[in-house]
């Protein structure tokens, strides 16, 4: 019997049998565990017309005192907003009101929170301390109400590298490609200290990602920039990553001024065409340091809408604003103040179709007018009205 015809007879069986593991990235198509269907990428993105229209921006303190923001949409639309205490603040409406603080766990978070879409499921990397520590990953599976320590093997790469969780933006679920249904986050590889800084050139970011709902990932291999760490990843339409992170040191300081990106066209395993940027700026212009930034792709099918936050200061970590592109990250046409005073690190995450976050873009950030941790909201409309950088154009079909 050909093998065609054989896939076909018996893909029927499979789809109804009981399988002891999640089973993913079949055919290039996830699979649901809960009802055993497999979820095309328009179940998770829609139309840009949701994040248009008229222009919307507020902002609002949650966190006192705290560090190390991630923010990320559960697959019902509820708004997590964590910090690396460790603990969040969760909206049911789209950002209107919080939630009184949730704890996680005790220990170290700063960053990573990753969403699966298969399952639903949402986990947080927590590390004893600051260097990094010994790793426990925590999950939850009411959208972030109530969390449970979980199991899970993190392998090496191929240079025997077991990467850092920490300082980075959250994590994604591929949905796009053979990988669809992969979990993949940005990582860091330190060595054996975090600091003085004179060893910051053996640094470098990469990637972890798992195949069965996290039970176990792989670390990729190095992004090709030496000095790299606290990194961002998206998908992009077509089923490649795009990779965007801070340079801590490099062989001059022009080279550390600017964000560096690179591409993967294999799910995450590796990483090529390493390039700094002209226009996105990686912390304030008086020092080769760096800042970690946030970055997401808007849910918008077709399309790859991305949206960056970092600062633009000669001085001093101050004065945040976003920058967006319309073409996975080639230019950047446009970009707009957030707050003027204190913002430092920051983490970016947008609404999903058809639940209260749908057409809002969430960042969340170190400072703001109470100098605490806060939540911003806008639509894309808002950051249109914003100032042209002169590097591309913004799109016909982009505009409201």
């Amino acid at each position: 019997m050909h093998y065609t015809s054989l896939v076909k007879r018996l893909l029927p069986l499979l789809l109804l049998a009981p399988f002891p593991f999640p089973l993913r990235a079949l055919d290039g198509v996830g699979w649901n565990e809960d009802n055993a269907v497999f979820k095309p990428a328009s179940d998770f993105e829609g139309k840009i017309d949701a994040f248009l229209g008229e222009p919307s921006f507020g902002m609002k303190a949650l966190f006192a005192k705290d560090r190390f923001p991630n923010v990320v949409v559960a697959t019902d639309g509820s708004v997590l907003a964590v910090f690396g205490g460790v603990g969040l603040r969760r909206s049911t409406d789209g950002g209107e009101t919080w939630s009184d603080p949730i704890p996680v766990a005790k220990g170290f978070m700063g960053g990573g929170v990753t969403v699966d879409e298969v399952s639903g499921e949402i986990f947080a990397f927590v590390e004893a301390d600051h260097p990094p520590a010994p790793l426990a990953v925590f999950a939850s599976k009411d959208h972030g109400v109530s969390w449970e320590k979980r199991g899970a093997t993190i392998h090496p790469n191929s240079m025997g590298h077991v990467p850092s969780m920490h300082m980075n933006e959250h994590g994604i679920c591929l949905r796009h490609g053979r990988y669809k249904g992969r979990l993949i986050r940005p990582t860091r590889w330190y060595g054996r200290h975090n600091y003085p800084r004179g060893i910051f050139h053996t640094h470098y970011t990469n990637a972890m990602f798992s195949d069965d709902g996290g039970r176990s990932w792989k670390a990729s291999e190095p992004v090709p920039v030496m000095g790299t760490g606290e990194a961002c990843i998206v998908e992009l339409s077509d089923g490649s990553l795009h990779y965007n992170t801070r340079r801590h040191w490099a062989p001059t300081k022009e080279d550390s001024l600017w964000r560096w990106s690179a591409v993967s066209r294999d799910g995450g395993a590796t990483w090529v065409d390493p390039e700094r940027s002209s226009v996105l700026p990686d912390g304030n212009a008086d020092s080769a340091y760096g800042l970690m930034g946030g970055l997401v792709r808007l849910p918008v099918l077709g399309r790859d809408v991305l949206i960056f936050s970092n600062i633009a200061s000669a001085s001093g970590r101050k004065n945040g604003h976003v920058w967006t592109s319309f073409d996975g990250g080639r230019t950047w046409p446009v970009r707009r103040r957030v707050f003027e005073g204190r913002f430092a690190y920051s983490s970016l995450d947008a609404g999903r179709p058809g639940t209260p976050s749908e057409g809002w873009i969430y960042l969340l950030f170190e400072g703001g007018p109470e100098g605490a941790g806060t939540i911003a909201r806008f639509n894309l409309g808002w950051v249109l009205d914003g100032e042209k950088t002169g590097d591309g154009e913004v799109p016909d079909w982009a505009r409201p």
